[in-house]
């Protein structure tokens, strides 16, 4: 399904709020802390020429999250980002002066994160992402799991020391209850998703993710022309369409929003032109983007800075790891798990109907940037829909 998006508030700015970390400083920001780790590198972003002559545009460019911070995921930007901010901030203000990145093994600093606790729920990379940067700064982590997660990427999270706890439900049912017993608790949660009364942490997360676009934009020889990217709750796709937005302005690129059909939360809020929760039925294959109900912050700014909004179906997202993990021409080997070509395959799927190829204007000129999301984050999971066998 692809819908234009219509809504009154499209191209128009974005709010203050919202804007907020999510240009060129905000990006500087999270890359100066991340920066300090020892395993930092910028992800590679690969060319696929081959897969671009065949589809009818001028060049595809693939930003490999699959590289990010040991994680093997973008959401490696974001909820560990958080953690470290957020203890940063409050040993600022238990010590009662600036407290810099630089300080963040000192004694004092490990103290203070030593009392606090980061909860999140998640399909797997969120949670690892904060689970890591708990144990980074020597803080608690308590993630919980929803009952579709696969017990591959529960054990992906636990190594980083965090309690697990399942909940019952989707992944929307954990979020509400990771919210229900932080706060019994008192932990702090670090949600990639918003909702009224609860802005500021997942805005903070979604600045993170604004790393890889600044990266992407140096590494590009010409800023595209089109963005194709996957949704989820929507964070990551309202980070990317933020970041060009604001840094390119008027010359930033058609952006295309991609949703799983099984779980298209926000393509179903574009239709109705309001935050709706998508109705819950068979799981989608694309794991990290079985989410129902849209966040809304990303809501709010993907209304008026996304073009489009697209459905594609778990065969597409198979098809395309496929592809990616046995190219055409000179095109490089990309390892892409089941959520981390999605918006790639939004791009097949747009230049095979020459209605919606029109509506984008996608020729030859054109010049699309996707990212891979992920990589194989549950290998079991990846052999199996790659090379139709369990993993070794």
């Amino acid at each position: 399904m692809f819908l234009l998006n219509t809504h009154p508030d499209h191209r128009r700015p974005l709010l203050p709020a919202d804007a907020d970390g999510l240009g060129a400083t905000g990006a500087a920001e999270v890359e100066r802390q991340i920066s300090q780790r020892d395993n930092y590198a910028v992800t590679p972003l690969q060319a696929l020429p081959a897969l671009a002559r065949e589809l009818g545009v001028a060049a595809i460019h693939v930003k490999d999250e699959g590289h990010r911070l040991g994680l093997g995921s973008f959401k490696a930007l974001g909820g560990s980002y958080v953690v470290v901010r957020l203890v940063l901030e409050e040993a600022a203000r238990r010590l009662a002066r600036p407290v810099d990145i630089a300080e963040l093994q000192s004694p004092d600093i490990r103290a203070v994160a030593a009392s606090m606790t980061f909860s999140c729920a998640t399909d797997g990379n969120h949670g690892r992402s904060v689970a890591q940067g708990a144990q980074l700064v020597g803080a608690q982590a308590a993630i919980f799991v929803h009952s579709g997660v696969s017990e591959e990427r529960i054990a992906a999270i636990a190594r980083f020391g965090a309690r697990m706890i399942r909940a019952k439900g989707t992944y929307d049912d954990s979020v509400a209850e990771a919210a229900r017993v932080s706060d019994e608790k008192g932990w702090i949660v670090v949600s990639d998703t918003s909702w009224p009364g609860y802005e500021r942490i997942p805005g903070l997360v979604m600045q993170g993710y604004t790393a890889l676009v600044a990266e992407a934009l140096r590494q590009m020889p010409q800023p595209p022309t089109h963005v194709f990217v996957q949704v989820g709750v929507g964070g990551i796709a309202a980070a990317i369409a933020a970041h060009f937005a604001l840094v390119l302005g008027d010359k930033r690129p058609i952006f295309v929003a991609v949703d799983p059909a099984r779980a298209a939360c926000m393509f179903d809020s574009a239709k109705a032109g309001e935050p709706v929760k998508a109705a819950v039925g068979e799981p989608t294959v694309m794991a990290m983007l079985d989410c129902y109900e849209p966040s809304l912050v990303a809501w709010r700014i993907l209304s008026r800075v996304a073009d489009a909004f697209m459905t594609v179906e778990d065969a597409d997202a198979v098809s395309v790891m496929n592809r990616l993990a046995r190219p055409a021409g000179d095109d490089p080997v990309i390892v892409a798990g089941e959520s981390g070509g999605v918006g790639l395959a939004g791009l097949i799927a747009a230049t095979a109907d020459p209605t919606i190829r029109a509506q984008l204007a996608l020729d030859a000129s054109s010049r699309v940037f996707v990212v891979n999301t992920e990589g194989a984050t549950d290998p079991d999971r990846y052999a199996e829909l790659v090379h139709g066998k369990a993993a070794a």
